[in-house]
């Protein structure tokens, strides 16, 4: 499951300015493929999806005006190529799927909940770089997260998460309930950074835990949670991924084995994208279907090679 727009703005601010033969600006459809090629050579799913934001404001918009608000427009030389990219995908009849009202993050989660239904021994990686969808680790699920730039990767499973945050992934949302997050413009309970919430989630469990046992806890850790209850419950809110948006997963129309590369590839020669064209010409010699995922086929993602 791909985070379209994570991708898209990952290759936009990635890649160097790069024009088609018409003038215009490509570098993230570029960007974009080569990363989407690497996910089909290196992890060879059964399955794909690619999940993107829309421009409609969101049921957390709604719920708090200051959601995003720190964030500037979508630069006018990204907006252009996102029809393009769509297009691109379309002509490969890659399943790409939003809903208004919802971000990206939640059809992916809606959809890796979905999986499990469906198939409960599947595995199921998420594409990303954002870091809210560590919550949606689970014995079916990981995280292929962007660190920098497009090559820089790390696999999240359930121990990495507890290795580096502190905290199991079933407390995610619980520990950006009490520090926040500056990048989606909402506060958690200010002064408690990342190092007291994970110590406070080990012994306490959850952020309800908190207040429930809010006398035992030293003063001016209690102060402060309750100074900022209400806007720590905003918080934990704004956090969660929806898993129930209107949205359904039928896998027989995200099959990789029904992809159209040859679509894609005619795509790329309207672009004069020639290593792509190379890299699809090696994988998928023309007339040729990418081929379903092997036994032994299990190589972790490297999204650049």
């Amino acid at each position: 499951m791909i985070d379209g727009s994570a991708l898209l703005h990952r290759a936009f601010h990635a890649m160097p300015g790069l024009t088609n033969s018409n003038g215009q600006i490509v570098n993230a459809v570029y960007g974009f493929f080569s990363m989407f090629l690497s996910v089909l050579h290196e992890q060879k799913p059964d399955y794909i999806v690619v999940a993107f934001d829309r421009s409609k404001p969101t049921i957390r918009q709604s719920m708090f005006a200051g959601y995003h608000e720190n964030r500037p427009p979508m630069a006018s030389e990204l907006s252009d190529q996102v029809s393009l990219i769509d297009s691109l995908l379309e002509q490969m009849k890659v399943k790409v799927v939003s809903s208004d009202g919802y971000e990206g993050d939640d059809v992916i989660g809606t959809f890796a909940h979905q999986a499990v239904e469906l198939d409960p021994e599947i595995e199921v990686i998420i594409v990303t770089g954002d870091r809210d969808m560590l919550q949606l680790i689970n014995q079916n699920a990981k995280v292929l997260m962007l660190i920098t730039g497009m090559t820089k990767t790390a696999l999240f499973d359930e121990k990495m998460v507890e290795e580096k945050y502190g905290v199991k992934t079933s407390q995610f949302i619980d520990y950006k309930a009490l520090i926040g997050d500056p990048s989606d413009g909402y506060p958690g309970i200010t002064g408690i950074g990342p190092k007291t919430a994970s110590s406070l989630l080990q012994e306490y469990g959850t952020f309800e835990a908190l207040y429930e046992k809010i006398t035992e806890l030293p003063e001016k850790t209690a102060l402060k949670l309750a100074t900022d209850a209400e806007q720590g419950a905003l918080a934990k809110k704004l956090a969660t991924i929806i898993t129930d948006a209107p949205v359904h997963l039928r896998l027989n129309e995200c099959a990789v084995a029904d992809l159209d590369t040859e679509g894609l590839r005619k795509g790329f020669e309207e672009h004069s994208f020639k290593s792509l064209i190379a890299r699809l010409d090696t994988r998928y010699p023309r007339n040729d279907k990418p081929q379903k995922k092997s036994p032994e086929g299990d190589g972790q993602l490297g999204l650049l090679d």
